[in-house]
């Protein structure tokens, strides 16, 4: 299969032992009942494997909807997948699964989903501090609180729950390119994924051993004389009802911000809930599904510079 041939949202890329390994919504699922989520193999980019279900809706398992946004970390051992799941009785938040390969089957680790029980939620992802805290952070839905909110939420060592209350980052309508949508202040987040290029639990450290072997004391982030900022990219509704890929930073490296937003967007062209990854030549790529319309999604993959600590598309 070549990308144009797969139809996901929310593409998520994890470089692993020579392989690429490419997670991601369903297209023709995704706004409806589901049962599953699967992973596309490639050692190019460009040519990839039929589809290989990697998790399948467990007998009795509690969603049977929106299975929504899978994203893949390789931590401490074991591969965690970052789901969002619904159910028409129960609030959409994110679940964390554990499999001992890239290519599944997933189990159910979490004891449910981690975000708030009465909070709509989606799209967690995996954020690990310099001092080696494991941190979820999510959207709090604008479906439910209409100027949607990026927060974070402490995690036990394990990934199996969390241990603190929810922290606000930001709220949408903070960044000068989100829009109101339906005629309303309805503000959107999409998609938070953190750029933080030493750290292997991004995608960006591609060597198992390196990984294996890490230590969080040893992030730039934790040298105050030579501190990085931290760049969170999510996406929201611009201009012309275009889906796009926002980009903010917190020049203290810090999740607690304070965060600014960039006054250049990522990416503009009706794409977004992307991710960042290192191919395994050391360049940067951005992937994020384009067009925002359903069933024609396809993942695409954008060459970035690391312009100090900011992300940028590279001039081709």
């Amino acid at each position: 299969m070549t990308i144009n041939d797969i139809n996901i949202r929310d593409p998520f890329v994890l470089p692993f032992d020579g392989k690429y390994y490419m997670y991601g919504t369903r297209g023709a699922t995704c706004w409806g009942e589901c049962d599953g989520f699967d992973v596309y193999v490639s050692e190019d980019l460009s040519n990839w494997s039929n589809p290989i279900e990697v998790f399948h809706k467990p007998e009795g398992f509690w969603a049977d909807r929106n299975y929504w946004a899978p994203e893949v970390h390789y931590y401490k051992g074991a591969f965690y997948a970052f789901v969002s799941f619904k159910s028409l009785d129960r609030c959409r938040g994110t679940q964390i699964l554990i499999s001992d390969s890239p290519i599944g089957p997933f189990r159910l680790h979490s004891d449910g989903p981690l975000t708030p029980s009465d909070w709509e939620c989606l799209d967690g992802t995996l954020y690990v501090d310099d001092k080696g805290q494991a941190y979820m952070v999510f959207c709090h839905e604008w479906v439910q609180v209409g100027d949607g909110e990026i927060c974070a939420i402490k995690l036990s060592e394990d990934l199996s729950k969390a241990i603190s209350e929810p922290e606000l980052l930001f709220t949408a309508s903070k960044s000068p390119w989100s829009r109101s949508i339906r005629n309303g202040p309805n503000y959107v987040t999409d998609g938070p994924y953190l750029f933080q290029p030493d750290s292997p639990y991004r995608n960006f450290i591609i060597d198992k051993d390196k990984a294996d072997s890490f230590d969080a004391n040893s992030l730039s982030i934790s040298n105050n004389s030579n501190k990085r900022p931290l760049v969170m990219i999510w996406s929201s509704m611009s201009d012309n009802n275009d889906y796009v890929q926002i980009i903010s930073i917190s020049d203290s490296g810090s999740i607690s911000g304070p965060w600014r937003h960039d006054e250049d967007l990522l990416y503009k062209s009706d794409g977004g809930h992307g991710m960042i990854f290192r191919i395994f030549d050391g360049d940067l790529f951005l992937t994020l599904h384009s067009p925002n319309k359903t069933l024609l999604e396809r993942p695409m993959f954008i060459p970035l510079i690391d312009e100090e600590g900011i992300p940028r598309v590279r001039d081709l």
